[in-house]
C-alpha cells in the first residue's frame, strides 16, 4: 500500500474567504470528553448539564448527576481544557452557582415525589473539596441555584417535581414547590437565616402546586423565577416579596412540522400554545429572556424578552427553529412534542454588546442574538453545541462562552457527554458550513448520505432512510460561504416516495437525470436496488441486484454510486457479505447498456475496535476515490480515510467467480479534519464528490439528528 497527500482548504481559510476578517464571532476551539474526569470508573455514564465558572474564569465545574459528582475543568488555556477530578455527594446534585472560587451546589436527595428532600453544598474549588458542616437543608427536592451578583445571597428553586406516571402526569401533585433565599457571611451560607417564598395561589394553572423551575438575579437583587408547568413567572424581592407575577402567555405559530413521519414537511399550524419557559434569565435590571421548553401542554419552540412587570417585549415566534431547520438541526423525531426544545437561557455583554444564548436541547445547538435593542434581538450566528446541551457560562472577560452537554451515549462507541468551549475571534464563523438559507423556500435537511458533482458546478446530495417520508435531492451551491442548498427535489415512484428507500450514493447519468444506490436491509426487507430518476426525482427505472449476489447480503449493502468516463456504474458496499472473505468487501460495477455485472474485491483497513467499511466511492480521471472509515466516534476514532484505485488496467470479474483484489493508496486521513473545528471526531462520513478541476469535497451524516451532536461537516480538498 502507498500513501500520498492530499493539500486541505484550510476550515478557517475556507470561511474566510482568503480576506482579513473584521468582524466577531464564536467559533469553537475545544471539547471536553467528561468521562476524563472520572478517574476511579471512566466507563461509567457521566453527565455534564448544569456549568458555572469561578471568579477568575480559569476554572469551570459542572452537575454530574449519574455519577452524584461535580466535576472541575481547569481552562487556564481554554484550547486545551485539562481534568481537576470530582467532588462527590451523597445525592443528586442539579444546579451549581460560585462565588469566587466558593461552589454552592443544590443536591437532590428524596425518596420519593411525595418525600422530597434536598440540601445546599459547599464546595472549596480551590482544595477540590466539599467543606464539611456548611450544608443547608432546604425542605425539598432543588432544581435551579442563582448567585446574587454582589454576593450577598444564593436563591434555589425548590422545585418538588410531580410523579409524571401519577394523576396522569399532572399538576397538582402534593407538596408544593417553594423559593428559598439563603444570606451569605463570609462566602458561607447562613442556614439559620433561610427565608422560605410561597408562589402557592399565583398561577392559573393548578395555584396550589407551583413547581418553580429556574431563578436568577439582577443587579438589584430582584428574583426572577419561572413555574414551568404551571406556565407562569414571578419576580421577587431580596427579602421574599412577591413584586409581580403574571402567565408567561400563549404563543402561534406557521410553518411547523407537527407531525412525527420520518418527513420534514412545515406546513401545518399551531394555535394557543403554552410557552412553559424553562430557563430564565436577566438581561438588565427590567427585562429577562425565557426559552420556552414546554412542559406538561406547551412550547413554542422559542424564546421571549419579557419586561419585569409582564410585558412581551419580543417573541421569537417560529424565526428560531426555522434557522435551525435550514441548518440541519431539526429533530423531525421531536414533532409532535416541542420541536427544537429551547430549554437554556445565558447572558452576557461582550465590548459593548449585550448578547443573549438561546440552546437548544434537541436541536444540539446555541443561538447568539445581539440584544442591544431588547424590541429587536438579531440573531447572529448558530453554534453547534453538543448532544442534549443543558447549560451554558459566558465569559465575556476572556472572550469565552462554554456549553455544557448531558448526553451521554458511551462508552461502546458513541459519544460522550462534552462541555465545549467557545471563543469570540476576530474571524469569519467556522459553523454552519452548509446552510439552505436563502432559499425561495424553508428546506428542511438533514441525514446527508451521498455527494456527486455535477456539470453545471453545482453538488447534489441525497438524505437517507431517515427521512424515508421525504427522500430529496439537493442542490449545492459550493460557490457561496457557507455552501447553500438552493433546492430540494423529491424522489417519487408513482407519485410517492418508493417503498423501502434508503438513499446511500448518487450519481448524475449524464442526460440530466440520476442514478441512486438503495441500501438494502437482509432483516427488515429494504431491496438492494438502483433508481433511475429524472431531473424531476421521478424514478424511471428500477434495476435490481442479481438474486445470487443478494443471496449473501447482511445488513449493510449498497454504501455509494458513481459513473464512469465509459457509462458504467460503479458501487461499494459497506462491509463484508456472506461470500466475501474476511476483510475484503466487493465494488461492483454494472453496465446500463448491456446489463452485466461483475465486481473486485477492495481490502479494508483491520478495526481497532467496531468495524470498519466503506462509505462512498467516486469517479474521477481515471480513478475510484472511495472513503473508508470505522464506526467510532471521538478519541476512539482510528480510521476515516478517502482512498484511490485506479482503474488503468483493472479487470472485474463475473460475480460468482474469484475476484481480482484492487490496490488502493490511502490518499487522505480525514481525522485531522474532522477535529479542525474544535469537536469531537464524530463517525459517519459518507459524502465525497470530485468537480473536474480536481476539488474535493467531503460531507458527513448528521443522522438527523438523533443521538447525534446534529453537525453536518462540509469542506473541501485539493488532489494532488
Amino acid at each position: 500500500m502507498t500513501r500520498t497527500g492530499l493539500c486541505l482548504t484550510s476550515l478557517l481559510a475556507l470561511v474566510a474567504g482568503g480576506a482579513m476578517a473584521q468582524e466577531m464571532n464564536f467559533n469553537r476551539i475545544a471539547s471536553f470528553d467528561v468521562s476524563e474526569n472520572a478517574s476511579e470508573n471512566p466507563a461509567a455514564e457521566t453527565s455534564a448539564e448544569i456549568i458555572a465558572a469561578s471568579g477568575d474564569g480559569m476554572t469551570l465545574i459542572y452537575t454530574n448527576s449519574p455519577n452524584g459528582t461535580v466535576g472541575m475543568i481547569g481552562i487556564d488555556d481554554p484550547a486545551s481544557p485539562a481534568p481537576k477530578g470530582e467532588v462527590a455527594l451523597d445525592g443528586e446534585p442539579t444546579a451549581v452557582a460560585l462565588l469566587g472560587t466558593t461552589a454552592f451546589v443544590g443536591v437532590n436527595t428524596s425518596p420519593s415525589f411525595t418525600e422530597p428532600s434536598g440540601y445546599l453544598a459547599t464546595i472549596d474549588m480551590t482544595a477540590g473539596e466539599k467543606v464539611e458542616g456548611a450544608d443547608c437543608d432546604l425542605g425539598g427536592q432543588p432544581d435551579s441555584v442563582a448567585m446574587a451578583p454582589d454576593g450577598s445571597f444564593v436563591t434555589i428553586a425548590i422545585e418538588n417535581e410531580r410523579d409524571e406516571d401519577a394523576g396522569d402526569g399532572r399538576v397538582g401533585q402534593m407538596p408544593a414547590g417553594f423559593l428559598v433565599i439563603l444570606p451569605l457571611a463570609e462566602r458561607m451560607a447562613d442556614c439559620s437565616a433561610m427565608i422560605q417564598v410561597e408562589l402557592t395561589g399565583l398561577a392559573d394553572v393548578a395555584p396550589e402546586d407551583p413547581e418553580p423551575e429556574f431563578v436568577d438575579v439582577n443587579t438589584e437583587g430582584e428574583i426572577v423565577v419561572t413555574l414551568q408547568e404551571n406556565n407562569h413567572i414571578a419576580v421577587v424581592s431580596a427579602e421574599g416579596e412577591v413584586l409581580s407575577h403574571f402567565s408567561a402567555g400563549t404563543v402561534s405559530l406557521e410553518e411547523v412540522d407537527a407531525t412525527e413521519d420520518d418527513a420534514l414537511s412545515f406546513t401545518e399550524s399551531l394555535s394557543d400554545i403554552p410557552r412553559e419557559p424553562d430557563a430564565v434569565k436577566w438581561i438588565d435590571d427590567t427585562h429577562f429572556a425565557t426559552a420556552n421548553e414546554g412542559d406538561m401542554d406547551g412550547g413554542s419552540r422559542g424564546w421571549t424578552i419579557f419586561s419585569q412587570d409582564g410585558e412581551v417585549i419580543y417573541d421569537s415566534g417560529n424565526s428560531f427553529e426555522h434557522a435551525l431547520i435550514e441548518i440541519g438541526h431539526y429533530p423531525e423525531g421531536r414533532s409532535e412534542n416541542k420541536g427544537v426544545e429551547p430549554e437554556s437561557v445565558e447572558v452576557a455583554t461582550f465590548g459593548e454588546t449585550p448578547v443573549v444564548f438561546i440552546g437548544s436541547e434537541r436541536g444540539s445547538a446555541v443561538g447568539v442574538y445581539d440584544v442591544s435593542d431588547p424590541a429587536a434581538p438579531q440573531l447572529t450566528q448558530i453554534l453547534p453545541s453538543g448532544i442534549g446541551p443543558e447549560g451554558y457560562v459566558a465569559l465575556p472577560e476572556r472572550n469565552l462562552l462554554v456549553s455544557a452537554n448531558e448526553t451521554d451515549l458511551g462508552p461502546d462507541g458513541g459519544a460522550r457527554a462534552h462541555v465545549m468551549i467557545f471563543e469570540r475571534q476576530e474571524a469569519e464563523a467556522v459553523y454552519p458550513m452548509l446552510t439552505s438559507a436563502g432559499a425561495d423556500e424553508l428546506i428542511g435537511w438533514g441525514a446527508l448520505s451521498g455527494l456527486v458533482a455535477g456539470e453545471d458546478g453545482m453538488l447534489y446530495a441525497v438524505n437517507d432512510s431517515f427521512y424515508a417520508g421525504s427522500p430529496m435531492i439537493f442542490t449545492i451551491d459550493p460557490s457561496q460561504t457557507p455552501a447553500r442548498i438552493t433546492t430540494a427535489i423529491p424522489v417519487t415512484q408513482d407519485g410517492a416516495a418508493p417503498a423501502g428507500i434508503d438513499m446511500e450514493g448518487i450519481s448524475t447519468d449524464g442526460a440530466n437525470g440520476f442514478w441512486i444506490a438503495n441500501e438494502g436491509h437482509a432483516e427488515n426487507g429494504r431491496p438492494q436496488v438502483l433508481f433511475h430518476v429524472d431531473a424531476e426525482g421521478i424514478v424511471t427505472e428500477t434495476v435490481d441486484l442479481p438474486a445470487d449476489l443478494v443471496a449473501g447480503a447482511t445488513t449493510n449493502g449498497l454504501e455509494g454510486i458513481t459513473r464512469a468516463e465509459d457509462g458504467s456504474l460503479w458501487m461499494a458496499i459497506q462491509r463484508e457479505w456472506a461470500d466475501d472473505p474476511k476483510g475484503l468487501v466487493k465494488l461492483l460495477r454494472y453496465a446500463p447498456e448491456s446489463g452485466d455485472w461483475s465486481a473486485v474485491h477492495y481490502p479494508i483497513e483491520a478495526a481497532e475496535s467496531g468495524w470498519v467499511g466503506l462509505s462512498e466511492i467516486t469517479y474521477h480521471d481515471g480513478a475510484l476515490y472511495i472513503i473508508e472509515r470505522d464506526n467510532q466516534i471521538g478519541a476512539a476514532a482510528a480510521i476515516k480515510q478517502i482512498t484511490r484505485v485506479t482503474l488503468d488496467g483493472l479487470e472485474p470479474a463475473a460475480l460468482g467467480s474469484e475476484l481480482p483484489v484492487v490496490e488502493k493508496e490511502v490518499v487522505r486521513d480525514l481525522i485531522p479534519d474532522l477535529r479542525a473545528t474544535g469537536g469531537y471526531v464524530v463517525d459517519k462520513v459518507e459524502g465525497l464528490a470530485i468537480t473536474a478541476d480536481g476539488t474535493a469535497w467531503v460531507m458527513t451524516d448528521n443522522d438527523g439528528v438523533d443521538n447525534s451532536s446534529g453537525e453536518t461537516l462540509f469542506w473541501s480538498v485539493t488532489l494532488n
